[in-house]
């Protein structure tokens, strides 16, 4: 695998993911740190990173020959001095191994540790997924309309021919909106009407093919007036009052951030629900050791994991029994687990500390 580098904050994509997960060779080196987000790692960031770097060459030396650990040393040597290089984000991974590296700066802050076995330590890089998951955001305002991919704090035009859209204007289509005439001005309510509808069916043929919650931007009548017609909204997070000319980035990104915020915070809600109906009817395994004979054993649907556990632990030789490992520098199996639900067609869902008190920390919904 190439080295992958992301820059301050980035969301990684689920197909970088993917690849990290799909490596499996001994030692495989995965470091994970919060930092301080500047334009260069701070000295007590690039400190602690050099001392978990210490610690996972420290392992490897003590339990391979030189030439055995040496090519994955070598990797994480070169991804640390490009870390010490480069900008910040919230937090920063780096996974090492003799075929495979890469250097993934994270929006969010994570729990420092350096972990060494036969995987990548990639849970992390799943909550970032989902702690911010990419989203389109489609800007209304006087007759114009925009649409952005949004991921973290970074908002650039989509890739589609069909935006910007101006009323007035041909559309990707060919067709032309309605004129500015003073008998067929834009913003009389046949011509906004119609000119919505052609927004909409845009916005749909980009969500068919990208699909993502959705951000309605603009003023009050706009917002309201393609919510009330459009076909489009059935993952709409929220609206943000603004304009994106006129509004500062920041701000506007603020804003952005508290309507994913409070829907993620419905999504809880819901993963909390299902929980409740599975756990009625017999269908949720609840805890480390149970999740994960289930998910060995039967069909996964959803995995809920609390963003604070960790489990380090043994496997039995036939893979399905975990005991729980004193010695935390053993692999934390929640990772592992988290890749085999994937793997099996299940979803994650992560929940804040404490939402799952009742299944200490873990749990697993079973299809039928």
């Amino acid at each position: 695998m190439t080295m992958t580098t992301t820059g301050i904050g980035t969301i990684p994509a689920s197909a970088q993911i993917t690849a990290l997960q799909q490596v499996r060779e001994y030692p495989a080196i995965s470091l994970l740190l919060s930092t301080t987000p500047a334009a260069a790692l701070t000295g007590a960031d690039a400190l602690w990173l050099d001392a978990l770097a210490a610690e996972a060459v420290q392992r490897l030396r003590s339990e391979l020959q030189p030439a055995a650990a040496a090519p994955a040393i070598g990797r994480l040597q070169t991804l640390i001095d490009q870390a010490h290089r480069g900008p910040a984000g919230h937090g920063l991974a780096v996974y090492a191994s003799a075929g495979s590296q890469a250097l993934i700066r994270l929006p969010m802050g994570v729990r420092d540790r350096a972990v060494v076995g036969p995987t990548f330590a990639t849970r992390d890089l799943i909550r970032a997924l989902h702690r911010t998951p990419r989203h389109l955001v489609l800007t209304l305002n006087a007759g114009h309309a925009r649409l952005l991919e949004a991921a973290a704090d970074t908002l650039l035009p989509a890739a589609t021919s069909a935006f910007p859209m101006s009323a007035g204007r041909r559309t990707a289509t060919g067709r032309a909106t309605r004129g500015r005439g003073r008998a067929d001005r834009p913003t009389r309510e046949a011509p906004a009407v119609d000119f919505y509808r052609q927004v909409d069916a845009a916005l749909g043929a980009y969500l068919r093919l990208h699909p993502a919650p959705l951000v309605l931007l603009g003023d009050e009548r706009a917002t309201a007036a393609f919510r009330h017609l459009s076909a489009n909204c059935q993952r709409l997070a929220g609206t943000v009052t603004g304009n994106l000319a006129t509004t500062l980035p920041a701000e506007l990104t603020a804003r952005i951030r508290a309507v994913l915020d409070a829907y993620l915070h419905r999504r809880q809600d819901d993963t909390l629900a299902l929980l409740q109906q599975r756990t009625t009817a017999g269908r949720v395994a609840s805890g480390m050791p149970a999740a994960w004979r289930a998910a060995r054993t039967r069909r996964p649907e959803m995995l809920a994991v609390d963003h604070s556990p960790y489990y380090p632990a043994r496997f039995s030789d036939d893979g399905d029994i975990l005991t729980p490992a004193a010695d935390i520098a053993h692999p934390d199996v929640i990772d592992e687990l988290i890749e085999l639900v994937l793997a099996r067609g299940g979803r994650i869902a992560f929940t804040t500390p404490g939402a799952l008190a009742g299944h200490q920390g873990v749990a697993l919904v079973t299809r039928r």
